[in-house]
């Protein structure tokens, strides 16, 4: 990690102008989750809106029971802490992937897309995963958005592990070296702007989402409550997930949390 390269608070604010996000950062050195770290600032109504940085996790997760693993310094590892939304789950994961994938796109110039539910993929490969949590809240939710970039891994990082699915970096992607602090800044805008998006406009973000969508109109294997399905992808629902033109001719909504991605042709 380049030192110009580290997180810095100051750095990521000059480049802000938001209305809800980011009023408040932490960047921690070294942390287990920094999930785990939001929720317990959650105790505290006045961190609405609080975005925490972290250079390195210790027990980083994604999700399911998969693991999100980078070395330190690496990566954007992000959560931001929302309290009292409408919002339902499905249209939040909808929203934050969105708005990761046109910060990554903002700060690279590379093209970025969606993977339902929740991955940021370019060519094919794994740059950027969303981890969303939620707690009941009267009659809302609370909420913890975690991202994960990908930033300055080489290819001898991803040769250690056998990951789910392929993954890369932005560095590999761009021959580039990406301004963490910069893209930082890009994502807590990107996110702000289509948070707000999704309080009062969702079919604006079921659109974005099929332009930037790889899976739109390509055959695709889900696995349902241990059953599998096989279509073509035809659109998203914001409130019921993925959605299917079957092969035995019906059409079938898949929602992300009871739903997994075996197969996409």
């Amino acid at each position: 990690m380049l030192k110009s390269d580290q997180l810095d608070v100051d750095a990521i604010k000059s480049s802000l102008q938001t209305a809800g996000l980011g009023k408040e950062i932490l960047i921690y050195k070294a942390t287990t989750s920094t999930n785990d770290i939001a929720w317990e600032y959650a105790a505290n109504r006045k961190n609405n809106g609080l975005c925490i940085f972290a250079e390195h996790q210790t027990a980083g997760r994604g999700r399911g029971a998969n693991e999100w693993l980078a070395g330190a310094g690496d990566s954007i590892l992000c959560s931001t802490l929302l309290f009292d939304c409408k919002c339902g789950a499905e249209l939040l994961t909808l929203a934050a992937a969105v708005a990761t994938a046109q910060a990554v796109n903002k700060c690279s110039q590379l093209d970025a897309r969606l993977k339902w539910p929740n991955d940021i993929i370019i060519k094919g490969k794994k740059v950027a995963g969303i981890l969303l949590e939620s707690k009941a809240a009267d009659d809302s939710f609370d909420y913890v958005i975690g991202v994960g970039i990908n930033c300055h891994q080489n290819e001898v990082f991803f040769q250690r592990y056998d990951f789910r699915m392929e993954a890369t970096s932005i560095d590999i992607q761009s021959d580039m070296t990406v301004d963490r602090n910069l893209l930082a800044a890009e994502l807590i805008v990107s996110l702000d702007e289509w948070l707000d998006i999704a309080q009062n406009d969702s079919r604006r973000i079921t659109h974005t989402w099929s332009e930037l969508s790889s899976q739109l109109g390509h055959r695709i294997t889900v696995e349902y409550n241990q059953k599998k399905f096989t279509g073509n992808c035809i659109g998203v629902d914001p409130a019921k997930g993925l959605i299917l033109q079957l092969d035995d001719g019906g059409v079938r909504m898949f929602d992300a949390a009871h739903t997994t991605i075996v197969k996409h042709m």
